[in-house]
């Protein structure tokens, strides 16, 4: 079986971002060799995530309504987590909330995705240096 590793970096200039990492994935796919298998993409951080939707302006506003009025408002003294000095249990929620991870069937050597599906970074807590993994496995 192949295997290969590869880090994609994030450093964004929001605390809250989407970033479409459809093509970086592929990438690797190709890279690898990979014909028959999956792609692991995993937030390598609690208050990040990986998921797979459509690439949608308004989608992606309505995901960021949703879970600043629904799931998780940031307001830092609502939480208990916040008392120790941070402020971001709201990303952390966040990130329960929508996953760290996605698995991607590799068929033919490429992502075996529906018509409208891509693979997304969501930053909850921006602004500093984080990172995801991208672990390619197959035949």
């Amino acid at each position: 079986m192949k295997a290969q590793t590869h880090y994609l970096w994030f450093n964004t200039k929001r605390r809250q971002e989407i970033i479409d990492i459809t093509e970086e994935v592929t990438g690797q796919v190709e890279k690898s060799g990979v014909r028959e298998g999956i792609v692991l993409v995993s937030a390598m951080h609690i208050s990040a995530s990986v998921f797979v939707n459509d690439h949608e302006s308004g989608l992606w506003e309505d995901i960021l309504k949703w879970l600043e009025g629904t799931i998780a408002p940031w307001d830092p003294p609502r939480y208990r987590h916040n008392e120790t000095g941070e402020d971001n249990a709201a990303a952390h929620l966040r990130s329960l909330t929508i996953g760290h991870e996605v698995i991607v069937p590799i068929t033919g050597g490429k992502l075996d995705f529906g018509p409208w599906q891509r693979v997304f970074y969501g930053e909850w807590d921006g602004q500093r240096k984080k990172r995801v993994i991208i672990k390619v496995l197959g035949e």
